[in-house]
């Protein structure tokens, strides 16, 4: 029998359905997981779809540590970037990538703040949505390109 064929309680007074002592109120499920709740970060039970065929583009409650150490990594590398960036750009380098050059217009203080507030919004939009393929994929191609750029900074360290 399949859930939708049951007879639903809806919490009415005087609702003799079948259910009746098995449900209290309105049924929850009919709305989909939303993107944060108040479990996304602390005491959130769903690690994963409760069905395997909803894997892939669910929102869960609590999200596993290989995707924070992503996050983490590439808010890092982040940082790390524009700690270099400067440090090369006081030794007489210059900005190729015209989005930092134009943030370098703000002044140091506002570059560090805004490429963090750029870089932290879309990790977050990653993590909300880490069961979506594409998600996935931007997530690790961020990691994996941070982590060469790092390298290529520390490159230009030892010319």
């Amino acid at each position: 029998m399949s859930m939708q064929s049951l007879p639903r309680n809806d919490g009415a007074p005087g609702d003799e359905s079948a259910l009746a002592g098995e449900r209290r109120g309105p049924d929850r499920r009919v709305q989909k997981t939303p993107r944060f709740s108040r479990f996304s970060f602390r005491n959130g039970r769903r690690k994963g779809p409760r069905r395997d065929d909803e894997a892939e583009g669910s929102f869960v409650d609590v999200y596993d540590s290989g995707v924070l150490f992503a996050l983490l990594w590439i808010a890092l590398m982040n940082a790390g970037d524009s700690f270099f960036t400067l440090v090369h750009l006081q030794n007489g380098g210059t900005e190729v990538n015209p989005v930092a050059a134009m943030l370098l217009e703000t002044g140091r203080t506002g570059f560090v703040v805004l490429k963090a507030t750029v870089i932290g919004t879309a990790l977050c939009v990653l993590c909300i949505h880490k069961n979506f393929h594409l998600a996935r994929i931007g997530l690790w191609t961020a990691a994996v390109a941070y982590t060469l750029l790092f390298g290529y900074h520390l490159l230009l360290f030892a010319l």
